[in-house]
């Protein structure tokens, strides 16, 4: 193997420790749930408080000592600290402890690798790992420093080290160049999903917002979803049918989390580009979850880190069914839907949420009436291939008089395609929708 390092286990020793500053606190009840999301058998919680960490150990002497009486008196196999550290650090604890130390990024990075079922999601998990790995080969060639000079003592040394890092570099930039070909291909489908002008919604959120339960109801799909964080990993689109809409590129993509690791934001910036191109995103929320407001906070952090910060956005709050709350839709001063309070576990409330995606995205939507001669017959066919009429009249000369109703731009297409304007049929919109598209 490449790193000497201490075997680990399952049975693991928790640390936590608050800070002053706000930006380096860390929820310790989401510290848990992403051990045991790993695997982990948290055994003992070791918690504190400094100014600042530790130059050399991260925390002091004196609590050094207490995670170590933790892991002798509990069996203790891995120390799990719920910060990120650096590579120093980690080398000088375990050094210190004799057992093997992980941060939270190494946590996240574990849980990843867990989940990544499709060979794009395991190249992804892989350039984060290897990425992260980089900072931290030192520590697996400490064998090196034991040797001396002399006939049959000389090696390699550092050279050895730097051909190492020379592989690691040479295998990342393997995998960047594959995942840039898997870019390729999705952004192809896009284009081809934006020629067909497919309505595409992305739905994002904290992990263990209810995402993949909400995806899956929606799209009656079988995407993994349990109470865990980072239940879904790799991203998956499926199709559906919204009311007068029609057809929308629905997709599910990988939670998000605080502090989300820089290294996985760029690994996975392929998957999340789902929500990037995104014409309208379907944000999850956890109403049931007393840190929700910093929940969103974060995922609006995360947005604009991947440039989705303006696509426009419906808030789903989900799990009202644990909070007795009754599915509602709330609406801005103009009227337009902005969140939706639905239970995608008990599929309450999934009525409203397509009444909002109805209202929201059929702001397209033409409506308008027109008159046929009876000379014009193939436009008329045509029109009911487009499922475009809504009603139909004959009037005394003959001619028919259509209620159509369909896509603005399915309409537009329909002229071009013919060869006629609005006025050579006697087109008569609602003064509303008039307005709206002048």
């Amino acid at each position: 193997m490449l790193f000497e390092r201490p075997n680990s286990g399952e049975r693991a020793i928790l640390v936590h420790l608050d800070f002053h500053s706000e930006d380096e606190r860390e929820d310790s009840d989401e510290f848990v749930q992403l051990v045991t999301s790993a695997g982990g058998d948290p055994v003992a919680f070791i918690t504190g408080s400094r100014k600042r960490p530790d130059a050399r150990l991260f925390v002091g002497t004196g609590k050094l000592e207490e995670i170590r009486e933790a892991l002798i008196a509990n069996e203790g196999e891995i120390v799990l600290f719920n910060h990120a550290l650096s590579p120093s650090q980690e080398r000088n604890i375990e050094r210190e402890l004799q057992c093997r130390v992980l941060d939270r990024t190494g946590l996240i990075l574990d849980i990843f690798a867990q989940r990544a079922n499709t060979h794009e999601g395991k190249l992804q998990v892989e350039l984060a790992q290897l990425q992260h790995m980089s900072t931290r080969l030192v520590r697996g060639w400490t064998h090196l420093e034991r040797q001396k000079g002399g006939i049959g003592l000389r090696g390699p040394g550092e050279s050895q080290l730097e051909t190492d890092r020379r592989l690691l570099r040479a295998r990342i930039t393997s995998i960047q160049g594959r995942l840039q070909k898997v870019r390729k291909q999705r952004d192809q489908a896009r284009r081809a999903r934006r020629r067909a002008e497919i309505p595409a919604l992305s739905i994002v959120g904290y992990t263990n917002a209810g995402k993949s339960t909400l995806f899956n109801v929606l799209t009656a799909s079988h995407v993994y979803a349990a109470d865990q964080l980072f239940a879904t990993l790799d991203p998956t689109v499926r199709r559906i049918q919204v009311g007068d809409v029609g057809p929308v590129i629905l997709a599910d993509t990988v939670g998000f989390i605080r502090h989300l690791p820089h290294k996985l934001v760029e690994a996975f910036r392929a998957t999340l580009e789902e929500a990037a191109i995104a014409d309208l995103l379907i944000h999850v929320v956890d109403c049931a979850d007393p840190e929700r407001q910093d929940n969103i906070k974060q995922v609006v952090k995360v947005l604009a880190e991947i440039g989705a910060a303006d696509i426009p956005m419906l808030e789903v709050y989900n799990k009202t069914d644990l909070i007795d709350v009754e599915p509602r839709i709330e609406r801005n001063d103009m009227g337009i839907p902005v969140r939706v309070w639905l239970s995608a576990r008990d599929s309450q409330g999934l009525a409203l949420f397509h009444q909002a995606l109805t209202e929201i995205l059929g702001n397209e939507i033409c409506e308008t009436t027109i008159t046929l001669t009876a000379a014009q017959g193939r436009l008329r066919a045509r029109l009911y291939g487009l499922d475009a009429v809504m009603d139909e009249q004959l009037n005394d000369d003959g001619s028919q008089r259509l209620t159509l109703r369909l896509m603005e731009s399915d309409w537009q297409r329909f002229l071009s395609g013919e060869g006629v304007s609005e006025a050579d049929l006697q087109s008569t919109r609602p003064v509303s929708t008039q307005e709206e598209f002048c």
